[in-house]
């Protein structure tokens, strides 16, 4: 096939030269859409990088400095613990009586804010309902319960101690009540033994009861137990528990049970019979009366003037273990035993006997006036004659004098087991003036407690064996096993034949033969042998810092059957008017005893023993 003639061009054209172009370069239009274009993605490369970067960062604080932290929140935000309180332990006498025990109880609680916002205009009307119903059911008051309920706060406790059926009745009737666990504490007898057992209180920021005073305070740790720990998971819609997610748990352990030595039925009649004697004679409210067994020195009553209200949560203490005073001459059973015991006298030795004797710068007297009268030993104890007692220790000595008072007890604390007990005091003897050896053989310038004296006069009755007196008989742990307390260390005070002496010299101070009359007669019990000592010591005048003329503490301390002592008694009237005399209380807390033990009464009555010699 023919091929077509190439085109030709006219004769004469030019021919136009090719239109030459730079390597690598564009137009200009293009070129600056191109520059736009590679901005935009560098700028985007680079916001990319800082993006990722700050990931990175932000990541790796969540993975380790926020990690803890993060979990923690997680953890409190799925997780609660649930405390489960302890049972405390009960108090109870030496026959198992309970003095003291805890009942569950619940505290009624409500949101006011709550009531008005969720019931609007039928809040008012609601809450009338609320206070009639929390008011029949508890005893509160109906207007001051219609006054909490329509407080602007959130939260407002309607009643404690609440019976547990009571609360839950309340709170399924009205959805705005709610209640929260209480334990109460219930002192069935009342103020029997108040001042030992003491008091307790529901401590809302502790959420448990915690002791106040007496044992209930001393005793707190063992009596409160520890409460026991669950650390579980809630579902966050109802807050219910959710099965088998239980992370940690520590079991609940009770309180212990506090088993004391004392008798309950002599303890009320002690106090009532102390109680009585203190309103009749005025005496003051440190006035206290203690009751030990004599073989054992366990205390068996321990009363005082003023008991702890537990209504009002005060206490008027322990006087009888806190509260020392100076004896008089209870004390003079010192001398007595030291004079016995190295063997310097005997009972029927003959004193004569001044009115009066000087010692340093002092002059002591008799509690009456007299010449020079002939006394036996006896005697001296018996009518309580100061000068007698004097020449007594003058022949004892100031060296043996301290230690029989030291192993009598005297200025040392008995460690009974009550709170805040006294030691008294005793001078040091270093620091012995030359008129103090005409003070302590009398019972004054120096201090005791009514327990230490009780145990002064157990360690004649026991043979010259002091028991340190105790009230804690043992505890019951919550396994229902029971420790008892350690035995005291007993403490040889004199030998048997000392101590049978001055239980016979004792039993002069209660005969009462035509002038052969003892100080405490008031105390003795028909059909038995009583042996005790009277005493009476100036109380000081704050004011002046010297003795009063008209103040007195007056004493008794003794023991019954003193032919074989069961019981010993010690007596303190803080000032009595009229001059009344412990020895009457001491009768009738003995008869009692006697009567109720059906103690055999003595073979033979008590020898007349002879006070005045001709």
């Amino acid at each position: 096939m023919p091929t077509a003639p190439p085109r030709s061009r006219p004769s004469g054209a030019a021919r136009k030269p090719p239109v030459a172009r730079a390597a690598g370069r564009r137009p200009p239009a293009a070129t600056a859409r191109s520059r736009d274009h590679l901005a935009r993605l560098r700028l985007g490369r680079i916001l990319l990088v800082v993006a990722l970067a700050l990931a990175t960062v932000r990541l790796a604080t969540v993975q380790t400095v926020q990690a803890g932290e993060l979990n923690a929140l997680a953890e409190r935000q799925r997780t609660v613990e649930l405390h489960i309180p302890a049972e405390r332990g009960a108090i109870l006498d030496r026959a198992g009586t309970p003095l003291a025990f805890s009942v569950e109880a619940r505290a009624l609680v409500a949101n006011p804010r709550t009531i008005v916002r969720e019931e609007g205009d039928d809040a008012p009307a609601l809450v009338q309902q609320m206070a009639t119903a929390v008011a029949a059911a508890t005893g509160e008051d109906r207007a001051e319960l219609v006054e909490r309920l329509s407080s602007d706060r959130a939260y407002v406790v309607l009643a404690e101690n609440v019976d547990p059926n009571v609360a839950r009745a309340l709170r399924e009737r009205f959805r705005h009540i709610d209640e929260e666990y209480r334990e109460e504490r219930e002192y069935p007898g009342g103020p029997l033994a108040s001042s030992i057992v003491g008091f307790s209180r529901w401590d809302p920021g502790e959420e448990r009861i915690i002791g106040r005073e007496g044992l209930e305070s001393s005793q707190d740790n063992l009596l409160a137990g520890s409460e026991g720990l669950r650390v579980v998971d809630q579902a966050e819609e109802s807050s219910a528990e959710i099965p088998g997610s239980t992370q940690f748990e520590r079991p609940v352990v009770p309180g212990s049970d506090l088993q004391l030595t004392l008798d309950s039925d002599l303890q009320y009649t002690v106090q009532r019979a102390l109680a009585d004697e203190v309103a009749r004679t005025g005496a003051g409210e440190t006035s206290s009366a203690v009751v030990l067994d004599s073989r054992t020195g366990e205390v068996l009553a321990l009363a005082n003037g003023g008991n702890s209200d537990r209504s009002t949560g005060t206490g008027g203490g322990n006087p009888a273990v806190t509260s020392p005073f100076e004896p008089g001459s209870v004390n003079k059973i010192v001398t007595m035993a030291a004079a016995l015991e190295y063997g310097l006298a005997t009972p029927q030795d003959v004193l004569s006997v001044p009115g009066t004797i000087d010692v340093a710068d002092r002059t002591i007297k008799d509690a009456w006036s007299h010449g020079v009268e002939n006394y036996t030993l006896t005697g001296v104890l018996a009518k309580s004659s100061n000068v007698g007692t004097i020449m007594t220790a003058q022949e004892v000595g100031e060296e043996r004098f301290a230690e029989m008072l030291a192993l009598f007890g005297i200025g040392t604390r008995t460690d009974v087991g009550l709170p805040g007990e006294s030691a008294g005091s005793v001078p040091a003897r270093e620091a012995w003036s030359g008129s103090t050896f005409g003070n302590l053989p009398i019972g004054q310038g120096l201090s005791m407690t009514v327990l230490q004296m009780a145990g002064m006069y157990q360690a004649v009755a026991n043979d010259g064996v002091r028991i340190p007196p105790r009230i804690v008989s043992g505890t019951v742990g919550p396994d229902g096993v029971r420790t008892p307390t350690p035995t005291p260390e007993p403490v040889r005070v004199v030998s048997p034949e000392t101590a049978q002496q001055l239980r016979t010299m004792l039993t002069a101070v209660t005969q009462d033969e035509r002038g052969q009359r003892g100080t405490g007669a008031a105390a003795a019990v028909p059909g038995y042998r009583v042996a005790g000592k009277t005493g009476t010591a100036q109380q000081v005048d704050p004011e002046c810092g010297c003795y009063a003329s008209s103040t007195y503490w007056i004493t008794f301390a003794g023991m019954i059957p003193a032919d074989d002592p069961r019981y010993v008694i010690a007596i303190m009237l803080d000032a009595p008017s009229g001059g009344a005399g412990a020895a009457p209380l001491f009768h009738d807390i003995a008869s009692y005893l006697a009567q109720r033990e059906r103690l055999p009464v003595s073979a033979e009555p008590a020898p007349v023993q002879t006070l005045v010699a001709p």
